[in-house]
């Protein structure tokens, strides 16, 4: 049986960067060669960044990565690189370029193009029009393919197989949300095992924009078993000795790469198997390293966060204290004359356990201040909901302001419950650079601080926090629960209405309560318009607010439904 040595590169490139991305392909390649191995297989657009989106519509751009493939290729010697990049032929396409002995010796393009939830690579590409040729890598003959060839059981992967393939490998970028990791592993182990070969399958990682990728490269024998499995969330190379079965003839073209497997002694068994971490962990650890490459990929210095006392601000400072360090962060305490004494101890309470700056703002003066301006005009103080929602803007600005002053990014607080809901003050608490827990509901925000309790073995989150009842503190004795149903209530609600695409009426046939289902899709129609001015947040699950739902905001078919 052959064997064919393979690297599995998965790194963390960024969008446009393609000097440091071409730095980081090419310290890889030189941990593979040193390593001796026969191939390294790097991510989907590896040169570039996933997605790049509309710089593809940029010529300087693509002939920019075009240069960028040429000074990767020039740098391989015996060990071949699969790199993902941008080709420009009679179309774009997202292709993968074979290098070895300083030259591009092969190029295979991606045949499915994804044009659903957040993908939208048909507006960019046009697709291969055929698996490709296999490539003869130490005597192995390798199929590759890119991302979504694999996840057809009737793709790329199945014809390659089918006229040839000994070893495939897939190069990936697929985005992480909730489960996704366990999904991917069973998709990957059915093709390898369907196909009778084994599968080298390399993801990205890192965050960009609202995307982030987990990782969790793996590679898999010829039964659909994992053999060896990078962590998530890390960059990392892993290098693994692949039996390769041989398999009698082959129907598809092919191109000589290297004829024989470079000489080495055989290494030893794989390390051991990474455990998944459980769904509160994965999750928690996707908010940190989106937060984080956010936050640097974009310059900043470091982040301002309105700490209320409150489990949100609460889970966005413990958040971003993991993803950037205590001295990065700042929560600015804004009582007002509603503010509650717990609230003041608490929030102070969480940016001592967080080891994070507090300084103290308080918002009367301004408060005071502009109610007197504007009580000519409106015929008296503003009372009721523009009481409220001047206080939540004051804060804003106060927030914005030190942003500008200090070079630090505003991290909102709101939570995927807040935003569907409208339950947010538009140029209020919605103000701010980065909205970290966006796509986290209410439920998940309570589970996810016990969680950071748990495993940092101490109270990051007060119980005091946890188990008062959530509250703006914008009038007196207010309580989120006068204006919303309770959040074990409404949050299943939201799932089947926002994530699973439920109508009203498929809503009211499934057995939620049709009141209930009339109040909350209005302010979830209703909300649209909040939502579409708000900043960008992690996505963690399958449909999140932003790019990935896009509901129009004018719209009356929630009338009539």
């Amino acid at each position: 049986m052959a064997a064919i040595r393979v690297a599995a590169c998965q790194l963390n490139p960024a969008v446009g960067d393609l000097e440091a991305n071409v730095r980081a392909i090419l310290a890889a390649l030189a941990r593979a060669e040193e390593a001796g191995c026969d191939l390294a297989v790097f991510g989907e657009l590896a040169i570039t960044g996933y997605p790049p989106e509309d710089l593809l519509l940029k010529g300087g751009f693509v002939a920019d990565n075009l240069a960028a493939l040429e000074q990767v290729a020039s740098a391989t010697r015996h060990c071949a690189a699969v790199v993902g990049f941008v080709e420009a032929a009679q179309h774009l396409h997202n292709a993968a370029a074979i290098c070895v002995g300083g030259s591009v010796v092969g190029v295979t393009r991606k045949v499915l193009l994804p044009n659903y939830s957040v993908f939208d690579e048909q507006r960019y590409f046009a697709p291969g029009a055929a698996p490709g040729p296999l490539y003869i890598v130490a005597g192995v003959r390798v199929g590759v393919s890119i991302c979504e060839d694999a996840w057809s059981p009737t793709g790329p992967l199945m014809a390659q197989a089918a006229g040839g393939a000994e070893l495939l490998a897939n190069l990936s970028a697929s985005p992480f949300a909730a489960g996704r990791l366990a999904t991917r592993e069973q998709m990957l182990s059915s093709r390898a095992a369907a196909a009778s070969c084994p599968l080298a399958y390399v993801n990205q990682v890192g965050g960009q924009d609202e995307l982030v990728f987990d990782g969790g490269s793996m590679i898999l024998d010829a039964a659909g078993g994992v053999m060896a499995r990078l962590d998530q969330w890390v960059e990392d190379v892993m290098v693994i000795d692949v039996e390769a079965p041989p398999r009698p003839g082959a129907t598809l073209p092919q191109v000589v790469v290297s004829e024989h497997p470079r000489a080495h002694a055989r290494l030893g068994p794989p390390p051991p198997r990474h455990v998944p971490p459980g769904p509160e962990e994965e999750i928690y650890q996707a908010l940190v390293l989106g937060t984080r490459d956010y936050v640097r990929k974009n310059g900043f210095t470091g982040a301002v966060i309105g700490l209320s006392g409150g489990v949100d601000s609460s889970l966005v400072a413990a958040i971003a204290t993991e993803a950037l360090g205590p001295d990065y962060v700042h929560g600015v305490a804004m009582p007002s004359r509603y503010s509650s004494e717990g609230s003041l101890t608490d929030a102070a309470a969480v940016a001592g356990s967080l080891g994070i700056e507090l300084r103290t703002v308080p918002i009367e003066p301004a408060h005071s201040t502009m109610s007197a301006m504007l009580a000519p005009v409106l015929g008296g103080p503003p009372i009721g909901l523009t009481e409220e929602n001047l206080q939540s803007r004051i804060r804003g600005v106060i927030l914005m302001a030190l942003s500008n002053a200090l070079g630090w990014i505003v991290l909102t607080t709101g939570n995927k419950s807040e935003l569907a809901t409208g339950y947010s003050t538009l140029y209020g608490d919605s103000a701010g650079g980065f909205a970290v827990i966006k796509d986290v509901p209410k439920t998940l925000v309570y589970a996810l601080c016990r969680h950071i309790n748990a495993i940092k073995g101490h109270e990051v989150i007060p119980e005091a926090v946890l188990f008062k009842a959530p509250s703006a503190e914008l009038r007196p004795g207010q309580r989120d629960d006068d204006s919303l149903p309770a959040y074990e209530v409404l949050d299943p609600l939201l799932a089947a209405y926002v994530e699973a695409d439920r109508t009203a009426v498929e809503l009211v046939a499934d057995g939620f309560d049709p009141a209930l289902v009339e109040r909350v899709t209005t302010l979830v129609d209703r909300a649209e318009y909040k939502r579409r001015q708000g900043p960008p947040g992690v996505r963690v699950s399958s449909k999140a607010f932003g790019k990935d739902r896009r509901v129009p905001i004018t719209n009356r078919y929630g009338l009539r439904r």
